[in-house]
């Protein structure tokens, strides 16, 4: 009779709540734990590099600035080139420098077409980046 009042005991004191404070510890713990792993596995791998040999850099190289006016005409640096020769006289100069930057100012009234051509034959050329050269508008009085 001992053991049946034991059990009828027990049975009623049976909760059936789920006890959230082991799985909010639980979850702390690995939200710390991959906190600290995560940056640890985006790092890269070391590597030993080659070394070699380049020439140096000029710091006296000028800017070069390719400009086309109204009519068309094209101009390095203030020399007028004819367009079937750009491609080649781009190479030329390109071939001497490390920086294959060109800076491009052209006329707003040029047809787009005009400028995509001529665009095309820097890229031709080897230009690595090629920069628009605008003007900033007038404050308005």
């Amino acid at each position: 009779m001992r053991s049946s009042r034991r059990r009828r005991y027990f049975q009623s004191k049976l909760v059936a709540e789920i006890n959230v404070t082991p799985l909010v510890d639980v979850v702390l713990v690995l939200l710390i734990i991959f906190m600290v792993t995560a940056p640890m596995l985006s790092m890269g791998i070391d590597v030993d590099l080659p070394r070699v040999k380049s020439r140096t850099i000029d710091v006296n190289e000028e800017k070069l600035v390719l400009t086309i006016d109204k009519d068309q005409g094209i101009f390095i640096n203030r020399v007028k080139i004819p367009k079937e020769d750009l491609k080649v006289k781009l190479e030329n100069i390109f071939a001497a420098r490390l920086d294959k930057e060109l800076f491009l100012r052209a006329d707003k009234t040029l047809a787009y077409g005009f400028v995509v051509e001529v665009m095309s034959e820097i890229r031709k050329a080897g230009v690595d980046k090629l920069g628009m050269v605008t003007e900033t508008p007038e404050e308005k009085r």
